[in-house]
């Protein structure tokens, strides 16, 4: 980044309790002023690289290693690329089986996020001592709450390996459908989990909710910005396994939809040369005008409806706080986030009680036919797209991969620079100060880890240079 003659900054790094390595970095002028924030991903990812050479159906169990968090998104978002290539339609139940799994995909990665990652900030304190301030320290204050947050992670995973054979890398879900049917004995167990698994949700989204209630002033500020926004619908539906991408401005008054294949006639990809992570936009708009955000908090802006009982009756109330039109605070991410937890964990009963949720019909044969595929999905974090070009023979040529994270990366930035503007004195710097520009990141529950795995611990480390690149202050976090 060319700061010009200003050589001061303050460097956030790494950022905690996401999932990967990031680090920011809050650039001061000679009057020690915050001039501008940015939020740089760190770690480099060869994946689209890699998968070259390959044979189309080894994606799925290949690129399920970008993310130890949410495999099973990329594993779906492969095996829809695999489907187009084929040219086959799925069975029926196989296409239930899918999206069964990505349900409990977001269950358990929202939950990860909103009891273990997030909440601490809640219940714990901003300012509270940050050796406690996470999981270890919500069990001893609040073990009811965290217990709870587990199980609701644990119903997650094992819908997770129950249809796809396996909680971490499921290999049971291949081009052309699934490779196994349910288990009557797992569709039983499960739906025998849903009534007291839902009550846990609606107490974690009765806790946001009153927290904003409380809050609702610091909430209203926190990252708030106006940008637009993305997602996958069905019918103004709420979608996370198909259906077509919907982009919506600031207010929600321009709305266009478009086959999710077309994804490249309308989003446009720009580089900045301070992070490894790309900066998605829509065409039409340019960047950075066109930029958009991905995400539960998206989703619930764009969507119409979401078709369950309990789900519903708190969408409605969630639109009503901005009149129907689009919200824009960062911290609303955490309320859509739960509401969604609620809404999968009903369209899980759903499924689970469908005539055909048993059928041994989960798989058709094909080849290739077409040499393009494109799988286009819902991750937790928001819209996923793997673009696969393909010879005859169904070897990769090329790929383009646009995930959640990317999607929200020029957000991230802003996010981070509003609440430093806000809230941090760069001569006075404070704990709870570096905490709030951290949470602001939570926010948006980057998957930044991408099979990189830390050891250890993850201290932070601030460095306070004056105009003339002198080293005058050091602020460290263990």
């Amino acid at each position: 980044m060319n700061n010009g003659n200003n050589k001061e900054k303050i460097t956030i790094y790494p950022v905690t309790r996401i999932e990967g390595h990031a680090k920011i970095t809050i650039h001061l002028n000679k009057r020690s002023q915050i001039n501008r924030v940015l939020f740089h991903v760190d770690q480099f990812r060869g994946f689209e690289k890699f998968l070259e050479g390959r044979y189309f159906e080894e994606a799925p169990i290949s690129t399920a290693k970008i993310c130890g968090i949410c495999p099973l998104s990329h594993i779906l978002g492969a095996v829809k690329a695999g489907d187009m290539i084929m040219n086959v339609k799925i069975p029926y139940t196989a296409k239930l089986l899918r999206q069964l799994a990505h349900l409990g995909q977001i269950i358990q990665s929202h939950c990860l996020h909103f009891f273990y990652l997030a909440s601490p900030d809640f219940l714990l304190g901003w300012d509270s001592d940050p050796s406690i301030r996470n999981i270890a320290g919500l069990v001893e204050k609040y073990p009811d709450f965290a217990i709870k947050g587990v199980k609701l992670r644990k119903f997650g995973q094992t819908i997770i390996e129950y249809v796809g054979g396996a909680r971490i890398n499921p290999k049971n879900f291949i081009a052309g459908g699934v490779a196994s049917p349910l288990d009557p004995k797992h569709r039983d167990e499960l739906l025998s989990q849903v009534d007291q698994m839902l009550s846990f949700a609606l107490e974690g989204l009765n806790f946001i909710k009153n927290y904003i209630q409380t809050n609702k002033e610091f909430v209203d500020n926190y990252a708030n910005f106006q940008t637009n926004f993305l997602s996958l619908v069905n019918d103004d539906k709420w979608e996370v396994y198909d259906g077509k991408l919907r982009f919506i401005n600031n207010t929600g008054d321009e709305v266009i939809d478009f086959e999710d294949y077309k994804y490249h006639e309308y989003i446009g990809e720009y580089i900045e040369d301070w992070s490894y992570l790309k900066f998605p936009f829509f065409k039409m708009k340019g960047y950075p005008d066109g930029v958009y955000r991905v995400g539960p908090l998206a989703r619930l802006n764009i969507v119409k409806d979401l078709p369950t009982e309990n789900a519903r009756k708190e969408f409605i109330e969630f639109k009503q706080i901005n009149n129907y039109k689009p919200i824009h605070p960062s911290f609303y991410y955490h309320y859509a986030r739960m509401i969604e937890v609620i809404h999968s964990i009903e369209k899980v009963r759903e499924i689970l009680l469908d005539s055909e949720i048993l059928s041994k019909d989960v798989f058709v044969k094909g080849k290739v036919e077409n040499q393009e595929g494109i799988g286009v999905i819902e991750a937790p974090r928001g819209t996923l797209i793997h673009h696969y070009w393909v010879d005859e023979k169904g070897t990769i040529i090329k790929v383009n991969m646009i995930v959640a994270s990317g999607n929200n990366n020029w957000a991230m930035s802003k996010a981070v620079e509003d609440i430093a503007i806000k809230n941090l004195d760069p001569n006075n710097l404070k704990e709870y100060m570096l905490n709030l520009v951290e949470g602001g990141i939570r926010c948006y529950d980057p998957c930044l880890s991408c099979s990189t795995h830390a050891i250890g611990q993850m201290p932070i480390l601030i460095q306070i240079y004056d105009h003339n690149n002198n080293l005058v202050n050091v602020f460290q976090r263990d």
